[in-house]
């Protein structure tokens, strides 16, 4: 993937950890919202508001996504 838009591949590596707390998202979206494509689509949206905000800690921004939000009325 680095190779493609010519990066620096270390930047690219997941954690154990990393992988942890990205299944734990894919699996609350899927089973979650009743729609599984829902599952790629929060990973890449976190994968994204983590690039653009590189202060961000994964796992607490994760758990954030995973939370219920606030509906409106």
């Amino acid at each position: 993937m680095a190779d493609a838009v010519d990066d620096d591949q270390a930047s690219y590596e997941l954690s154990d950890d990393d992988v942890r707390v990205l299944l734990d998202l894919a699996r609350v979206a899927a089973h979650d919202s009743g729609d599984r494509t829902n599952a790629p689509l929060a990973c890449f949206l976190v994968g994204l508001a983590l690039g653009r905000n590189p202060d961000l800690v994964l796992a607490e921004f994760a758990n954030a996504a995973a939370s219920p939000g606030i509906e409106s009325e």
